[in-house]
C-alpha cells in the first residue's frame, strides 16, 4: 500500500472520528460553550497543501459526512388542542339503631364531571365544556314507601362552545351556543292520599334549552370575558305535554323560539388553592316582552386541602318570568330560583384540564 493511500485513509479515519464525536457531544451538550458539529466542521483546511490524491479523498468524506450527519434541529409539531377532565365526588352515609331522639338512615351522593375540549390557532380559538352533575339523598324511613323517600340534589347536563375570530387585541368576532337539560325525571310526591300520588315535575329534555348567538366577545384580563351577542336565537323544547305550561310554552307548543339580546360575564379565578368561577347569563327577548330579563347565573367556588381533597361551593340562580312555580298553597307564579350545594369530596384530573388563569 503506498504512502498515499495510507493518507487517504487516515484522513478519512480522523474525520469519520471527528463526525462521532461531533454527534456525541451534541447530544450531551447542556451550554453554549460546548463545541457543536457544525463548528468542528466550519475548520478550514489548506487544499493547496494536499495533492491530488489527498483532495480526492477530502471532497469524498466531506460528501459522505453531509449525507450521514443530519444537524437540523428536531421541532415538535404545534399543538392546537388542549383537552382534559375533572371529576369530583362527596358520599356520606347515615345509620341509626335504637336512637332515642329520632331521625332516619340515609345515604348521598354529589359528582360532577367537567371535560374541555379547546382548539387555538392563529387568531382564531373554539372553546368547548361539557358539564354533568348529578346528585341525590335516599332516607330508609320504615314507615314510607322506599320509592317516596329518593330526592335529587342535583341533575344537570350542561354544553358551551365559543368560537372567536380575533378582530384586534382582545377583541373577537363571536358565536356562542348553549345547550341545557337534566338525565332523569323528578317527582313531587303528595302524601295527604291514600295512596300517595306522585306528579311528574320534569326530565330528560322536558325542559331543555338551545341557544345560539352572535355578536363580540371582549377579554380585558386573563380571568374575564365579556360577551355580548344582539343577534340571539333560543329555543325552549318541552316534549312532556303535562309540563308545558309551567315552562312557559301553549299546551300544545312543544318547541317555543325566541330571539332577542344576550349579554354573558364569565369570571374564572384562582390565588394558591383558591378557585371561583362564575358565568352571568342575561336575555332579552325581542319577540315578547323585552324588559323581562332572563337570568342564569352559576357560580363554582373551590378550596383544596389536600392534593385529592376538596370544599365545593355551587349556586345556580334562575329567574325566568316564563317558568311558574306554585305556593305553599298552590299558586301558580313566576319566582326566584336558587339552588346551593356543598360537599367535600375528591377531586381528580386528567389530561390537559384548563383551570382558571
Amino acid at each position: 500500500m503506498n504512502r498515499k493511500a495510507i493518507i487517504c485513509i487516515g484522513l478519512l479515519l480522523l474525520l469519520t472520528a471527528g463526525a462521532i464525536v461531533a454527534q456525541a457531544s451534541d447530544r450531551k451538550k447542556d451550554s453554549d460553550n460546548d463545541i457543536t458539529y457544525k463548528e468542528i466542521k466550519e475548520v478550514e483546511i489548506d487544499p493547496s497543501a494536499l495533492d491530488d490524491a489527498q483532495k480526492v479523498c477530502l471532497d469524498v468524506v466531506s460528501s459522505i459526512d453531509e449525507a450521514a450527519v443530519d444537524t437540523t434541529e428536531k421541532k415538535e409539531p404545534p399543538k392546537y388542542w388542549t383537552n382534559g377532565i375533572l371529576t369530583q365526588i362527596g358520599f356520606s352515609q347515615t345509620s341509626l339503631t335504637n336512637w332515642a331522639e329520632g331521625g332516619s338512615a340515609n345515604i348521598s351522593l354529589n359528582a360532577l364531571i367537567d371535560a374541555n375540549a379547546n382548539y387555538a390557532k392563529d387568531n382564531m380559538i373554539w372553546e368547548n365544556r361539557l358539564k354533568l352533575s348529578y346528585g341525590f339523598i335516599q332516607s330508609f324511613d320504615k314507615n314510607t314507601p322506599l320509592n317516596q323517600q329518593f330526592d335529587k340534589s342535583d341533575d344537570r347536563i350542561q354544553l358551551d362552545s365559543k368560537w372567536g375570530l380575533q378582530l384586534v387585541d382582545k377583541l373577537y368576532f363571536s358565536a356562542l351556543f348553549n345547550f341545557r337539560t337534566q338525565m332523569t325525571p323528578t317527582y313531587a310526591f303528595d302524601t295527604s292520599t291514600d295512596p300517595a300520588t306522585r306528579t311528574l315535575q320534569s326530565k330528560f329534555m322536558a325542559p331543555g334549552y338551545v341557544s345560539l348567538g352572535l355578536g363580540i366577545n371582549y377579554k380585558p384580563f386573563n380571568f374575564l370575558s365579556l360577551n355580548l351577542s344582539p343577534a340571539t336565537g333560543n329555543l325552549v323544547v318541552v316534549t312532556e305535554e303535562s309540563l308545558r305550561e309551567t315552562y312557559g310554552n301553549a299546551i300544545d307548543q312543544p318547541v317555543r323560539a325566541e330571539f332577542g339580546a344576550q349579554f354573558k360575564m364569565d369570571i374564572n379565578y384562582a390565588y394558591k388553592i383558591f378557585k371561583i368561577s362564575s358565568a352571568l347569563t342575561l336575555f332579552s327577548n325581542y319577540l315578547e316582552n323585552p324588559d323581562n330579563i332572563q337570568v342564569y347565573w352559576d357560580v363554582d367556588a373551590s378550596l383544596a386541602l389536600t392534593k385529592i381533597l376538596t370544599l365545593t361551593l355551587r349556586t345556580n340562580l334562575i329567574w325566568d318570568e316564563n317558568i311558574r312555580i306554585a305556593d305553599a298553597q298552590g299558586n301558580l307564579a313566576p319566582r326566584v330560583q336558587f339552588k346551593e350545594i356543598v360537599s367535600l369530596g375528591l377531586t381528580w384530573t386528567f389530561g390537559q384540564y384548563v383551570k382558571p388563569e
